[in-house]
């Protein structure tokens, strides 16, 4: 007797894999016209070593620019030409593409991209070419005085873990890299045993299956080597405070505070969710309500929880009014962190966090796009049937598991 497949934002969600190993998720939901197909792959800044800092968002690029059987801006073309869009996206954990079609055409995603997962080309003048694109995109983020705080900030908080290296890498690592280098990289990566296929939308799941094993089942996944394997990172070391001072061509004063986060998927995770909505989502939140509304010391305040599969972080923005001493926000922000560490939010509180992160949710898997997305980033990161959880697990966080962790990880 066959278990009923679990349903997830309207959608049946079927697990299958391939001759090769090729893990696939059919999410069958048949409300629009509409099927997003995406490719993960379990790479991404974490697993590069520091020499190569870079080498996956660079290879993303290349992902477009052409393979042994398409020329340069073919992919584009043919999506474009069947009325589709497509993207790619690299993170420190993953890299993902994805496809959109309509429903009478989105096999041609399947083509696309089981051709470029077997035989990119990197042509060394497109290579030449592309570097030149990725150097420009991170002069360009420089320029960018959060960005450049952030990336001092990130890596003060992770040291020598790779995570405390800019997803698009340096100049000096990007500079000397070679088309041999990314065929090292993509070969080891870029193959069916490391990647996740979801279908997701108006599809029939037996033929979405039969479809991915045509193109993809083909595919040899190779044993790796010695040479292949990756030395496990150091743990961050988040002893002792660490300050960071900097200066900027204007008169804005910048702030960025940071403590050690919980890993994804993690209690500490769905704790600090409701953390960062409680401190700055909406006019009613804690530290927005503060320093920007009643005192005036800041013209923005913003937190985030940035919870990665192997570290995470709890990060808090802000920017000073002219005139206020940075020190005085400062004191403002380490206050309501104190106050988290020592006391009780109210149940109001509380309850208005957690109907403000489900609304978010429902908002953000309107689209059957958005639907693979999450499917295909928990399927990477942790399992895809995780994601069944989450809304249940977020809603039962409660004041004593706010204080308990603030206390253990957002001390001075």
């Amino acid at each position: 007797m066959t278990s009923t497949p679990p349903k997830y934002c309207g959608a049946t969600v079927h697990e299958s894999r391939l001759s090769n190993g090729m893990k696939v998720l059919v999410a069958e939901r048949h409300l629009d016209p509409v099927v997003a197909v995406m490719v993960w792959y379990g790479v991404g800044a974490r697993h590069e070593r520091p020499e190569e800092a870079g080498i996956s968002h660079f290879l993303e690029h290349m992902m477009f620019k052409g393979t042994e059987t398409r020329g340069k801006g073919a992919i584009d073309l043919e999506t474009t030409v069947l009325g589709g869009s497509n993207n790619a996206f690299t993170t420190p954990d993953h890299t993902a593409y994805w496809f959109e079609f309509a429903s009478d055409r989105w096999e041609k995603a399947l083509d696309l991209e089981a051709d470029r997962m077997q035989s990119l080309s990197l042509d060394p003048e497109e290579f030449a070419s592309e570097k030149q694109v990725v150097l420009e995109e991170l002069s360009m983020g420089l320029d960018d005085p959060w960005r450049a705080l952030s990336e001092k900030v990130s890596a003060a908080l992770f040291g020598r873990h790779p995570y405390g290296q800019p997803v698009i890498g340096y100049r000096d690592t990007l500079d000397p890299m070679t088309p041999e280098d990314m065929r090292a990289h993509y070969d080891r990566f870029y193959r069916p045993g490391n990647a996740t296929l979801v279908i997701a939308g108006d599809v029939d799941p037996k033929r979405a299956v039969e479809a991915a094993e045509e193109r993809f089942g083909k595919i040899a996944d190779p044993e790796l080597g010695p040479g292949d394997a990756r030395r496990t990172p150091p743990e961050p070391d988040y002893s002792g405070v660490m300050r960071i001072e900097t200066t900027w061509d204007d008169q804005a004063s910048r702030m960025i505070m940071v403590w050690p986060g919980g890993v994804f998927g993690s209690d500490d995770d769905f704790v600090f969710d409701v953390v960062v909505t409680i401190l700055t989502s909406g006019k009613l939140a804690r530290l927005y309500r503060r320093a920007v509304v009643n005192e005036g010391l800041a013209t923005s305040v913003s937190a985030n929880n940035d919870a990665r599969k192997a570290a995470g972080g709890f990060w808090i923005y802000s920017e000073a009014v002219q005139g206020v001493l940075p020190a005085t926000l400062e004191a403002a922000i380490d206050e309501e962190v104190a106050r988290l560490r020592t006391e009780l939010v109210t149940e109001d509180e509380l309850t208005r966090a957690k109907k403000l992160l489900d609304a978010s949710d429902a908002f953000e898997s309107e689209t059957i796009t958005d639907v693979a997305e999450t499917l295909g980033e928990y399927a990477t990161d942790l399992q895809w049937t995780d994601v069944l959880g989450v809304s249940e697990r977020r809603n039962a966080v409660t004041a004593e598991m706010i204080r308990e962790t603030c206390a253990r990880l957002l001390i001075p």
